[in-house]
């Protein structure tokens, strides 16, 4: 798939309730997690979008957008990103993993199927709906689940036409989010990376 065709779509408007601090702006190896995560992405894509409506998540050659629907988590944010990409194929990524690797998203977009509307990475034990990529045509189903209250992503997608994408057991460390202060502290220990 070219460049053009895909946007990638970064879910920054998190309220890191459980880090107690902006999780996108936390410093990992002299840049932030937003940082590594758009370094990942961006040799694979045109576009970069970033979903926040914090000021400090701007960045030089992304565009940052504000959530369209406030506090409904990343469903939202997904719904918001899609909405304003300009790309039928769209990779979402958590802003909260920062050894993330452009070879490993590359899988998820190398694993593209025009039949189906969400190509996810897995693992042996979770599904990974926020690196994963979506379907510009979705963003009217993830705003009428909006309307409906639902808020859980997994939710969501259980009525969708899904694809998993399993990963080695080498590469889970590169998918780790970073959510809680122990985690961080873990991760700038070295015992993560």
């Amino acid at each position: 798939m070219s460049k053009k065709n895909i946007t990638a779509i970064v879910l920054a408007g998190g309220k890191s309730s459980r880090m107690g601090s902006d999780k996108a702006l936390l410093l990992y190896k002299n840049k932030t997690f937003l940082e590594h995560v758009v370094c990942a992405i961006k040799p694979l894509v045109d576009d970069v979008i970033i979903v926040s409506n914090n000021k400090d998540h701007q960045l030089d050659d992304c565009t940052t957008i504000p959530d369209l629907i406030l506090n409904s988590g990343p469903i939202a944010g997904i719904y918001s990103g899609l909405k304003h990409s300009k790309t039928e194929n769209n990779l979402v990524l958590s802003c909260d993993i920062p050894l993330v690797k452009s070879s490993i998203l590359e899988i998820v977009i190398k694993n593209n199927d025009s039949d189906k509307e969400v190509i996810q990475l897995m693992n042996e034990q979770n599904r990974m709906p926020l690196i994963a990529l979506y379907k510009k045509r979705l963003a009217p189903y993830f705003l009428s689940q909006l309307n409906k209250g639902q808020r859980r992503l997994m939710d969501v997608i259980r009525n969708l036409k899904t694809k998993e994408v399993f990963v080695k057991k080498e590469e889970n460390a590169f998918l780790l989010n970073i959510n809680t202060k122990n985690e961080f502290k873990t991760l700038k220990d070295g015992i993560i990376n």
